[in-house]
């Protein structure tokens, strides 16, 4: 599966990324000069939990799916990391073992730096300490936000906020119609639930109650969002 050189659209899709395109060229140019490639096919691991933190990795291609397991077994999605996201730099830092499965969610290709040279890079560019707290304190920020959510915010709610942030990492334009976009990461209404914490009876309820009002659209191959417009009533409704 390997392939040690990026695509052109995988080289974009790191360097246009929103953290990484802010950092310095010659920082830049030192982390791609030491990353190596990976490829992986769907559900494939990436990282495991407990493994000790061998690798600064991104995702160029395709999506990462972060997961744990609960006592009884259950798998549980916590988060897709998208093309341009880097991560795993935390236990990197705290030197502690790795706290979550990392699975490939379609077909995955990811740009990895090595521990020992994410070091040097560090030693050699203090700048990258200061871009990776910013990106710590985005991260916070939204962890903040989401746990507020859960406890203050209806499950429609949750819902038409969770819609509106995959299709602005994953929207592709509809070619029948440009005023709509198409959720390009491909989830099942059980993975969907498990990002919001609900059932997935009561996530496909309200799916339908959005596509009678016109605000998605419910395809064999995925959600379509019709009117942005309408799921920010939604949300602005229960704020």
């Amino acid at each position: 599966m390997d392939d040690p050189i990026l695509t052109i659209d995988e080289r974009e899709a790191i360097n246009s990324g929103r953290w990484f395109s802010t950092l310095s060229p010659s920082l830049r140019h030192d982390i791609l000069r030491c990353a190596y490639v990976k490829r992986y096919k769907d559900s494939e691991l990436i990282a495991a939990r407990g493994e000790s933190p061998d690798e600064w990795i991104a995702c160029a291609r395709g999506a990462v799916r972060v997961s744990s397991t609960s006592i009884s077994g259950k798998q549980i999605t916590l988060t897709y990391v998208e093309p341009g996201i880097w991560f795993g730099d935390v236990a990197i830092f705290d030197g502690d073992r790795r706290t979550h499965d990392a699975y490939a969610h379609g077909d995955t290709t990811t740009l990895c730096v090595a521990r020992a040279d994410f070091k040097k890079i560090l030693a050699l560019h203090t700048e990258l300490y200061e871009a990776l707290l910013r990106l710590h304190a985005r991260r916070i920020r939204q962890l903040f936000g989401l746990v507020e959510d859960l406890n203050t915010l209806p499950l429609r709610a949750r819902l038409a906020k969770q819609l509106l942030h995959l299709a602005r990492s994953y929207g592709v334009p509809s070619l029948s119609d440009g005023s709509e976009v198409r959720i390009g990461l491909q989830l099942a209404q059980e993975e969907l639930a498990q990002l919001l914490g609900a059932s997935r009876q009561r996530v496909n309820q309200e799916l339908k109650s959005m596509e009678r009002e016109d605000a998605i659209r419910i395809e064999p191959g995925g959600l379509v969002i019709r009117d942005r417009d309408a799921l920010m009533r939604i949300i602005e409704a229960d704020t």
